[in-house]
């Protein structure tokens, strides 16, 4: 099949990765990509945010399948357009990819499903923040009602800069914290049908000991062996079907990858957050691990038959990705930085370690940052400790001026 991929960051070259090795998959095209995803898939422009253009260029390329990386574009009903064209479109609908665009209507949608999450009040002015505020009391707790690419959320014990950022944003949900680590689990849905990946634990903080601001994820890896070999199973029942179902219920389906940021609580998993598509860092780990073929099984989801599919084959191995970012993220980065030592990475560590790309971009004959994440780093092995020594080998192989990435991505789990 011809398989168009929309995005450009290092999720869509995982995708990108994963897709170029899948043998049904003849033809792979990404819009607009990167300076890596060009080594394994043909580029083109197009406004990711434009479903009018997005489902010409798919329709031109003779697509038979389009898969939409990035939130925004889901938010803004890009696959509808691409399904009104007679296109099979992997990504929810505009009014189901609420569940990420909106943290008031996922919450909603929450309460009616019976889904375990924080409590939360939805702030529209400062009285209610203030009462929200006192309500819950310290660490507050305050996020973004809208799409904020990862940065939305203020996690501190100051009062005034909690009610600095719920004031900046207008619409806010203020909810109570919640104690524990966090887990990623993603789900390929068809609206019916929920098939469940591996979970991973991404680090959201720019610093070692999870220091410093929050940003898009600075690393991530899988499997989690502190993890309840139930928590999936659990997770299933108690979380993603029940969120499915209620979708369905109200009318708008929900196809496509369903994302549960879990918080695993001295009351139980808690869900902090829905995403409606692949998170990044967490894709780059997870598909490291996936041995199926991953086109056949998005295809099934975009045409309502993933339950006439086998069970998912995952390898045993484990896999670590570090981010690389550029100076000054997750503030105004610097880009247009020389990137060098990727062909030393691919000559001495692959097949074990290899780079994605997410902020690049080709300026002659050289590659340079162009983003605020510029690589991610991905190694596997047999154990974390194996796939981290890999990930860390190859990172030291890659100069970039001014770039910044965590020491301890997965530290602790590969000591325990």
């Amino acid at each position: 099949m011809k398989v168009l991929v929309i995005g450009g960051g290092a999720r869509e070259h995982a995708l990108c990765r994963s897709l170029s090795l899948d043998s049904d998959v003849t033809t792979l095209y990404c819009a607009p990509g990167n300076a890596g995803i060009a080594e394994v898939a043909e580029l083109h422009p197009v406004d990711v945010l434009d479903g009018d253009a997005v489902a010409r260029l798919a329709t031109d390329l003779g697509a038979d399948l389009v898969v939409v990386g990035p939130e925004a574009p889901l938010v803004a009903g890009v696959a509808d357009a691409v399904r009104a064209a007679g296109v099979p479109c992997f990504g929810p609908s505009g009014e189901a990819a609420r569940l990420e665009g909106s943290k008031a209507f996922a919450k909603d949608v929450m309460a009616s499903a019976g889904v375990p999450t924080a409590r939360s009040y939805v702030c529209t002015n400062p009285a209610e923040i203030d009462a929200a505020l006192d309500a819950f009391g310290a660490p507050y707790v305050v996020k973004d009602d809208g799409l904020a690419a990862g940065k939305g959320v203020v996690v501190t014990e100051d009062i005034e800069a909690a009610r600095a950022h719920a004031v900046a944003c207008g619409r806010v949900v203020i909810e109570e914290f919640l104690d524990g680590p966090e887990v990623s689990l993603f789900a390929i849905t068809d609206g019916t049908t929920v098939l469940p990946l591996r979970p991973a634990q991404d680090f959201k903080r720019a610093l070692d000991g999870d220091e410093g601001p929050n940003t898009g994820g600075m690393g991530a890896y899988s499997p989690l062996p502190w993890a309840d070999p139930k928590l999936v199973d659990e997770v299933m029942e108690s979380v993603l079907q029940p969120t499915v179902d209620e979708l369905r219920r109200r009318g708008t389906p929900f196809s496509g990858l369903l994302y549960a940021g879990l918080a695993i609580t001295s009351r139980g998993v808690r869900v902090i957050e829905f995403n409606a598509r692949f998170g990044d860092p967490e894709t780059q780990v997870v598909l490291a691990r996936l041995k199926t073929p991953l086109a056949a099984v998005l295809l099934a989801a975009a045409n309502g038959t993933l339950d006439e599919l086998p069970p998912l084959n995952w390898r045993d191995d484990a896999a670590v990705t570090v981010v690389i970012a550029s100076h000054n993220y997750p503030g105004t980065p610097r880009t247009g930085d020389p990137i060098e030592g990727l062909d030393d990475v691919a000559a001495q560590d692959a097949p074990d370690a290899y780079v994605l790309h997410a902020g690049t971009r080709r300026d002659g004959d050289a590659i340079v940052s162009a983003g605020g994440r510029v690589l991610s780093v991905t190694a596997t092995g047999k154990d974390l400790a194996a796939a981290r020594e890999r990930a860390y080998a190859a990172v030291a192989r890659i100069r970039l001026d001014g770039a910044q990435f965590r020491t301890d991505i997965a530290r602790k789990a590969a000591e325990a």
